[in-house]
């Protein structure tokens, strides 16, 4: 970087956790000035939108997860979705890694369907988004704190919920209205 680029110019390390490091980063502005960031270093995720039916049926079911969130301060509706492991030969095998592990099914089929920044105002976290189809049963492998309930919901009782505000997750509604806009169906 040269001395008028954009980034970072210090790194301080607050925090290194097992999800998360926090920093308080002096950075360059567009405009040359500085300031100082809290800055949230993740490892991406992915996050998979299972269908047990064929996307192109007129109602597919798709599997969604009931799952404790100490964030949102109770239970709320999610894709599956995980962070890459080391042993995650990339985004797919995470994608297939997390599907399996916290619904119990294998994907036939999966499909890329794109990727977002969670928060960039504060955190590089990237998830990236697949829809899955083409199911086999498999074995689940909940973490120690992973406490949810696989739940089949009509595609039609998903978009709803998104609509009214039942399911409010970022990642969940991201893959849901992609997969509704830009799959076959």
């Amino acid at each position: 970087m040269s001395d008028d680029e954009p980034g970072l110019i210090e790194r301080t390390p607050i925090h290194e956790g097992r999800i998360v490091r926090l920093s308080l980063d002096r950075v360059r502005f567009p405009d040359g000035q500085e300031g100082e960031l809290e800055f949230i270093r993740h490892r991406g995720a992915a996050a998979v939108l299972p269908f047990l039916d064929p996307p192109t049926d007129p109602d597919p079911r798709v599997l969604l997860i009931h799952q404790y969130r100490y964030a949102a301060g109770g239970t709320i509706y999610e894709v599956p979705a995980g962070i890459i492991d080391d042993a995650d030969d990339g985004w797919e095998a995470c994608a297939h890694r997390e599907l399996e592990e916290e619904t119990g099914y294998r994907a036939g089929r999966l499909q890329f369907l794109s990727r977002i920044y969670t928060t960039p105002g504060f955190t590089d976290e990237v998830i990236h988004l697949y829809a899955a189809w083409e199911l086999e049963e498999g074995a689940t492998d909940h973490d120690a704190d992973e406490y949810l309930e696989v739940v089949p919901m009509a595609f039609s009782q998903v978009l709803e919920g998104v609509r009214t505000g039942r399911i409010v997750d970022g990642k969940s509604v991201a893959a849901i209205l992609y997969a509704h806009a830009f799959l076959p169906g």
